[in-house]
């Protein structure tokens, strides 16, 4: 059975697509079959592997409000083993949607139980809040990782996002715990950086990843182009960072190859 991660932080602009982009696309590369489900209304992933979102007859909206399901929905990406369940902007409307369905915090994990065999691992893109759509995610997940920005507003809100996944933990999924902490934009030169990563490690004892994202134009490009860096500039830091990213991450769940 595949394992289902969230990567969520309510804050935005902290590397949060940028890494579910890049890490499904790492995994692919290495031979793993993964599955990106976007259920961030921005749609942001989506388009980031390459996916036209004005074509799309049928995305993650229609899967969380129950009209098709989710196997209707998974887009094939040009990247190796990377499909997508997309996003569209109809998704923005979902959370007003939800609020009368009975057992609303579980739409999302019931839909993806049925492919939940059909890959090796499952991402799940959040949006940057702690909304129904969120809470969706963290219903469906085995585990999540969360990224955090080495700058000085890092830890702003994360005891917000922390008390949730204990709420949702003792309310909804008993199961779910902190896969790992990423660091993103990290520049080792600065003083500021490695007090924040100290901070970061005191906060998360054993579960901040070794591996870094660094600060890299690359890394920004590469989603106006519709590609993973890996794809766009496999020589380039963004590129190694999230490649090694993927080596750890396989090593934690024992999947080394």
């Amino acid at each position: 059975m595949g394992k289902t991660i969230a990567i969520v932080n309510q804050k935005g602009g902290v590397g949060k697509t940028t890494s579910a982009v890049n890490l499904t696309a790492a995994l692919g590369s290495k031979g793993y079959k993964i599955l990106l489900v976007d259920i961030d209304p921005q749609g942001n992933s989506t388009s980031g592997l390459g996916i036209n979102k004005r074509g799309l007859k049928i995305s993650s909206y229609n899967v969380l409000i129950g009209d098709s399901p989710a196997e209707s929905a998974i887009v094939e990406t040009p990247y190796a083993n990377v499909f997508v369940l997309p996003s569209s902007m109809d998704l923005a409307g979902a959370e007003l949607e939800l609020v009368d369905i009975q057992k609303r915090e579980s739409k999302l994990k019931n839909a993806l139980a049925l492919i939940k065999d059909d890959f090796d691992f499952i991402f799940l893109d959040c949006p940057p809040s702690l909304g129904l759509i969120t809470l969706n995610g963290l219903c469906a997940a085995d585990t999540l990782i969360v990224p955090i920005q080495c700058e000085f507003f890092a830890l702003e809100g994360l005891s917000q996002l922390i008390a949730t996944v204990r709420n949702v933990k003792r309310l909804y999924n008993p199961y779910i715990e902190i896969e790992g902490v990423l660091l993103t934009m990290y520049n080792g030169q600065l003083n500021l950086t490695q007090q924040v990563v100290e901070e970061v490690k005191r906060c998360f004892p054993k579960k901040v990843y070794s591996t870094v994202i660094p600060r890299n134009v690359r890394l920004s490009e590469a989603p106006s182009y519709g590609q993973p860096v890996m794809y766009y500039d496999k020589s380039s830091k963004g590129a190694h960072a999230y490649s090694d990213l993927a080596d750890e991450f396989l090593r934690l769940n024992g999947k080394e190859k």
